[in-house]
C-alpha cells in the first residue's frame, strides 16, 4: 500500500467553516442535529456519515461528496497504520 500522510478528520475541516462567535448550539441546530453529535464530529470522536454529510454539503454550499472522501481518506490512513491482515490474493489464470 502506498504511504499516506496524516489527512485531517473532516471534522477539522468543518471548524474552518464556522463563523467566529457561532455556538455549536447554533450550528447544530442548523443541521438538525443534536450538539452532542456535531460536536463528537468536530472532536473527531465520530465519522461523517452520508446524512451528515448532505448535511454539512447545504449548510457550507459544498458537495457532500467532498466530506465523504475526506472521510475515507482519513479511515484508509488509519487502517494503514495498523499490520495488514492475512489475505491470500486470487491468483490469474494462466
Amino acid at each position: 500500500m502506498a504511504r499516506m500522510f496524516n489527512p485531517p478528520h473532516p471534522g477539522e475541516v468543518l471548524r474552518e467553516f464556522l463563523p467566529d462567535g457561532m455556538t455549536i448550539e447554533e450550528v447544530s441546530r442548523r443541521l438538525g442535529v443534536s450538539r452532542v453529535q456535531l460536536s463528537r464530529v468536530l472532536n473527531g470522536r465520530s465519522s461523517i456519515s452520508a446524512d451528515m454529510a448532505i448535511r454539512i454539503g447545504l449548510l457550507t454550499n459544498t458537495t457532500p461528496e467532498s466530506w465523504l472522501a475526506g472521510q475515507t481518506k482519513r479511515d484508509l490512513w488509519l487502517a494503514s497504520r495498523k499490520p495488514p491482515p492475512a489475505v491470500e490474493p486470487f491468483r490469474r489464470a494462466a
